[in-house]
């Protein structure tokens, strides 16, 4: 065998790089995920055969699925298709399309009210992408707007508002990371330097208002209006790519109701598992029990309450009966699979890439940065680009935060008082999100996917160019924000940069 060190090299990021390469290049995501994950095993086992088999299934696979964080994901998973596909056999989902159909004249008031909508759900960036792509979809289908661009105002309003809400789980997973500062204060503070997903919104916006598209998102649209959504997607194409999907009976019965309620009791009580964990009905406060809470045991609490609350409810308006509402939880599980899946090499990729060090490579890339002779008001331009690059590469936010956020504290000794460090950790939320927002393997990309009922390929692909605008005018806005360091001036200027990038952008497109 090889006597290479691959661990904490260049060579730790191959495996993703190869998965994100594959899945745009072949357009299938299970078989690219694996590939890098077998990368990543046999650099990690020196191309050892034996090793490479116990690394990336009883190390990777078996690990990822045995670990209790991800476990309360997958419960909430199967708990919100269960819950979608509740909503649709009762006819609230129907109910609410031929509501809003009558309601919504327009195709820009079909996108507005869509990113409303995801602007109001900020518990949860899983709970966001699911419940908005299930109540939304009658509704942008009626106005021909395509799967492609219901995805990407889907996963535009999930995690980039996550990351503004204080009360979110990102919120509390984002104060976690933080030693020897007040987590919560400093996230509040941190808000108007977003610059990534405070100006991802204005883009939503603005190509709404300004109604027009671009790149590989345009040709979707086009596409939209000469066919039906079924061709444009692929004929037999569903979740993900998957085919034969459940198509349950819908109810007669259903009304707007019985869409609220769910949702509703999803939100009360998600907020209410939440804080649950986090001690506040042992004397904590509100603000802290939020910053403390396990946001994957809480959001299985509380989903698991809103289920059985639903069930109850629609069985007390004669909408559905008990059998059919049994009959919901295996159909629910079903069209969760796909998502599951992915989730689970994407987990197995990212398992990967931390035993090669990923992480601690591009860290050291910062830290030998930050401790250099360069100019420190270039640092939240040059974190934010690492911040998207780790993301991208490993398809999860919250790593990049836990590897990040405190290496920026270090590097500024925990100074609240220095208003470089708060843009500079911004910089770092920001460009995780963005990473995240760009990335093939991310679970939020995923979950956009399928709740838009998109091909998880043509999502990202679509999505592309729209986040990489944005990411450019937020690297100029933190360059900026180095030097003159008051958001009051950053963020009106950013905004200014965006608007004119997209006028110009429109010009070009005629």
């Amino acid at each position: 065998m090889f006597d290479i060190t691959f661990v904490d090299t260049y060579w730790s990021l191959l495996p993703a790089l190869i998965a994100i390469a594959l899945a745009l290049i072949t357009k299938e995501v299970y078989s690219s995920l694996f590939i890098g994950i077998l990368v990543g095993g046999m650099l990690y086992s020196n191309f050892s055969f034996t090793g490479t088999i116990e690394h990336v299934f009883t190390d990777g696979m078996i690990a990822q699925l045995s670990d209790s964080w991800n476990v309360g994901i997958l419960i909430f998973l199967v708990v919100l298709g269960t819950m979608v596909m509740l909503m649709n056999r009762a006819g609230g989902s129907a109910a609410f399309g031929k509501w809003a159909v009558a309601h919504v004249k327009t195709k820009a008031g079909a996108q507005v009210s869509t990113i409303i909508l995801g602007m109001l759900i900020f518990i949860d960036d899983y709970f966001n992408c699911l419940t908005v792509g299930s109540v939304m979809r009658p509704v942008t289908d009626k106005h021909k707007i395509s799967r492609e661009k219901l995805a990407y105002l889907i996963d535009a309003t999930a995690a980039p508002i996550c990351i503004i809400a204080p009360i979110s789980s990102w919120a509390a997973a984002v104060t976690g990371f933080v030693d020897g500062a007040n987590g919560l204060t400093l996230f509040v503070r941190a808000i108007p330097y977003n610059f990534y997903a405070l100006l991802t919104i204005v883009m939503m916006f603005g190509l709404t208002f300004m109604n027009f598209d671009y790149g590989a998102m345009k040709k979707a649209e086009e596409h939209s209006q000469v066919k039906d959504f079924k061709n444009a997607l692929g004929e037999g194409e569903g979740l993900l790519g998957a085919v034969d999907q459940p198509h349950p009976p819908t109810s007669v019965k259903g009304r707007v109701i019985h869409l609220i309620f769910p949702i509703a009791s999803l939100i009360v009580c998600c907020v209410i598992g939440m804080i649950y964990t986090g001690g506040f009905f042992s004397g904590e406060s509100f603000v802290d029990a939020f910053s403390g809470s396990d946001a994957s045991v809480g959001l299985v609490y509380g989903s698991v309450a809103a289920l059985i609350l639903t069930v109850i409810f629609f069985m007390a308006t004669r909408v559905l009966g008990f059998i059919e509402c049994m009959n919901s939880i295996p159909e629910g599980f079903k069209s969760m699979v796909p998502a599951i899946l992915v989730l689970t090499l994407a987990w197995t990729l990212k398992s990967m890439t931390d035993s090669l060090g990923a992480a601690n490579y591009v860290a050291g890339i910062f830290e030998n940065f930050a401790d250099g002779s360069a100019v420190m008001s270039f640092i939240p331009a040059v974190v934010f680009v690492i911040g998207a690059f780790l993301a991208f590469a490993t398809g999860t936010s919250w790593g990049t935060f836990g590897i990040l956020i405190p290496i920026v504290v270090n590097v500024f000794g925990s100074n609240m008082g220095n208003e470089l460090m708060i843009i500079s950790i911004s910089a770092c939320m920001a460009g995780a999100v963005c990473g995240d927002h760009c990335s093939p393997i991310s679970d939020t990309t995923i979950m956009a996917s399928a709740g838009a009922q998109c091909d998880h390929i043509k999502h990202v692909s679509t999505q592309l160019p729209y986040a990489m605008t944005a990411a450019a005018v937020s690297f100029v806005a933190y360059i900026i924000s180095g030097f003159i360091r008051n958001w009051l001036i950053c963020l009106p200027l950013g905004i200014v940069i965006m608007l004119g990038t997209l006028f110009v952008i429109k010009q070009k497109a005629k």
